[in-house]
């Protein structure tokens, strides 16, 4: 664990922060805490919550784009509607589960070893099981809808090629990725204490943009969770045509978020140079 002083602007003196040691890779001991298991069922509410605003928003403005008399909400309130659900879940499970709501930043937070294997993998499986269960209740509730607009699913836009989807989803997971490295790096929260600003919502604002940018391309998956709980209850070929883009592009856009921030950031890579280089010498 380090500790260091960061000035602030203008010579603000802000706090100390601490680095707080990396995450076991593996740690068996959290099975055993009930904390553990609060943890995984708020990934499980969080995410079965944004699933069933989110889809049941999209196929609300397909519904009324549908009818004559109304042209829907658009791709703006969709992003908001998306942006503004992880504003709010976010601030209301930040401090139970960390709130992720989303496979790709638990597994991004796992390569910068900030969660363990095991809270990364049952966090991910708490997901997807809620992001089906979202889905269900909204399919549940407008099942003729539901079907008739594809079940909200995401899918590439008439044009665009896997390269075109795999490379938005890449760009859009990293850009929410690096903001969540960004917001919750204690280094900030020292320098920045005396601006009260909450983690949640520039994580909600880089849904939002992201969603803004993506949605005409892929329908905006940047979340795993999102787009398999969709093609779940749907169910059809068209649904999962292409399906591995909205797996493979946000991991490895949070990957390289993780890689970008832990190592070229904050200087990850040249504080293992020097540890090695002082362990060497000694």
């Amino acid at each position: 664990m380090s500790k260091d002083v960061e000035a602030g602007a203008g010579g603000f003196a802000a706090g100390d922060y601490l680095d707080q040691p990396p995450a076991p890779l593996f740690d068996a001991g959290e099975l055993g805490r009930w904390s553990f298991y609060r943890a995984v069922i708020a990934e499980f509410v969080a995410t079965l919550l944004f699933l069933y605003v989110g889809v049941l928003t999209v196929i609300g403005d397909k519904t009324q784009a549908s009818a004559a008399a109304c042209g829907g909400f658009g791709v703006l309130g969709i992003a908001w509607a998306f942006g503004g659900t992880i504003f709010v879940l976010v601030y209301c499970t930040a401090g139970i589960s960390g709130g992720h709501i989303n496979p790709a930043v638990t597994f991004g937070l796992f390569l910068g070893r900030k969660v363990s294997l095991v809270r990364a993998v049952l966090y991910i499986a708490a997901q997807c099981l809620g992001a089906i269960c979202g889905c269900g209740l909204v399919k549940s509730l407008k099942k003729p809808n539901f079907n008739s607009f594809d079940g909200g699913a995401t899918e590439l836009a008439q044009g665009y090629g896997a390269g075109a989807g795999l490379a938005a989803e890449i760009t859009g997971t990293f850009v929410l990725v690096y903001t969540v490295f960004s917001a919750t790096d204690p280094k900030r929260k020292a320098r920045d204490s005396h601006v009260p600003v909450l983690a949640p919502l520039p994580i909600g604002f880089a849904v939002f943009v992201v969603n803004l940018a993506t949605i005409p391309v892929t329908g905006a998956g940047i979340n795993p969770a999102r787009s398999f709980g969709s093609a779940v209850m749907f169910n059809r070929d068209k649904a999962w045509d292409d399906h591995w883009i909205f797996w493979v592009g946000p991991f490895i856009g949070a990957a390289m978020a993780a890689i970008y921030h832990e190592f070229v950031l904050r200087g990850g890579a040249v504080k293992s140079l020097r540890s090695f280089r002082s362990s060497y010498a000694n």
